[in-house]
């Protein structure tokens, strides 16, 4: 189909999923209209800690190919850096840190143990609490907020439309196919559709008889003001993922989720909540010389959850033109290969460089209805 009204494929989600996705099948020559609900990774995708490491993916390897190219591939900038270093302040910490390291060096991937001496010379605002780490070598991480407009210019470049602003709200099905999607800002036909709609994507599949089981969970973090560079911009620990800016800002999540509901169309409003403080805590323990530092901004944005926590990507058998991919909060850093992936499903039905059954929607067949209850993961009251 390359009617103006609608696409060959159909990407609903301008996310960092999505547009790769999206990328990935204009550089192969498909015809690729992304429909998003407001403004391109303004979720989770442009919200996030930034990191390219996710060693327990069948991802992973194609991961880690990737993102050093991934500049030069786009044509934009991302500001990716190589390398990261985890850092312990418990000795719990360090015995895992430890663990991730023997794992990488499985995969063939070089990580090396540090000593408390050692990570403190490389990490000039950490204090007496540092017991050692891990100095990984691959990984790194990038921009989120560049990244996804690398990703969005890339496409456009290439010929990929790109509609914000055009929430999809209901599927059109017929002889088992899906065959549009309708928008308030109009109907939009396609030959294959890519659902990669974040929270929203199991109330759309609902519509074509899939169940994909879904907790949406507010995703917050927080910028300081600029402290002097580090030479590695990347060091995580006590339970927090971010990164060092270029300009010196740091900038830091992870945990607790703020567990949400959401309808058809997102939140209605972010505010900032009480997570905030307890981020800002444990910044200030985990690098204690940057304690000083005052939280100049907090973002906050919207991941989904699946029930075991990893991604779902998958070409539905009904309707048999329709690819699922929810990435539970791995979306950003496996993007460069999710995309592929994605490609390989809607043009050739098969990826074509790893095993993707184990993100296949056929593991949570018997799961309860009540299983967001069971796990606590609904709203506090």
């Amino acid at each position: 189909m390359s009617s103006r009204t609608g696409a060959s494929v159909v990407v609903i989600g301008g996310g960092v999923t999505g547009l790769s996705a999206a990328w990935w099948l204009a550089r192969s020559g498909a015809d690729v209209l992304v429909l998003d609900k407001g403004v391109v990774g303004w979720e989770a995708s442009g919200r996030n800690g930034g990191g390219a490491s996710h060693y327990q993916s069948p991802l992973f390897h194609e991961e880690q190919r990737l993102w050093p190219r991934m500049d030069e591939l786009l044509g934009y900038s991302t500001e990716y850096r190589r390398e990261r270093l985890i850092m312990a302040t418990t000795p719990e910490h360090l015995r895992h840190y430890h663990y991730m390291a023997d794992m990488h060096g499985q995969l063939g991937y070089r990580a090396e143990k540090l000593d408390a001496k050692q990570i403190r010379e490389l990490v000039p605002l950490a204090g007496d609490n540092a017991l050692g780490g891990i100095h990984v070598y691959f990984g790194g991480h990038a921009n989120p907020q560049r990244t996804v407009q690398a990703y969005a210019w890339a496409l456009q470049d290439l010929g990929g439309r790109i509609l914000q602003h055009a929430p999809a709200i209901r599927l059109i099905a017929e002889g088992g196919r899906v065959t549009g999607v309708e928008t308030p800002r109009g109907t939009f036909g396609c030959d294959s559709l890519v659902v990669a709609a974040g929270p929203q994507s199991g109330y759309l599949l609902d519509q074509v008889g899939v169940r994909l089981p879904l907790a949406p969970a507010r995703a917050e973090m927080i910028v300081t003001e600029p402290a002097p560079l580090m030479a590695l911009g990347g060091v995580d620990g006590n339970g927090l993922y971010g990164r060092q800016t270029l300009r010196g800002n740091l900038a830091y999540g992870g945990g607790p989720h703020e567990w949400m509901d959401v309808g058809p169309l997102g939140p209605a409003a972010r505010p900032s909540t009480p997570l905030l403080r307890n981020l800002a805590r444990r910044v200030a323990e985990l690098l204690p010389k940057a304690a000083h530092l005052r939280v100049i901004r907090s973002w906050a944005g919207v991941v989904e959850n699946t029930p075991d926590g990893r991604p779902v990507i998958e070409r539905l058998k009904s309707p048999d033109n329709v690819i699922v991919a929810t990435m539970s909060g791995v979306g950003f850093g496996l993007s460069p290969a999710s995309g592929h992936a994605i490609r390989d499903l809607v043009l050739d039905g098969v990826c074509s460089f790893t095993d993707l059954s184990k993100l296949s929607l056929a593991r949570f067949e018997g799961l309860p209805e009540d299983w967001r209850e069971q796990k606590g993961w609904r709203p506090a009251a």
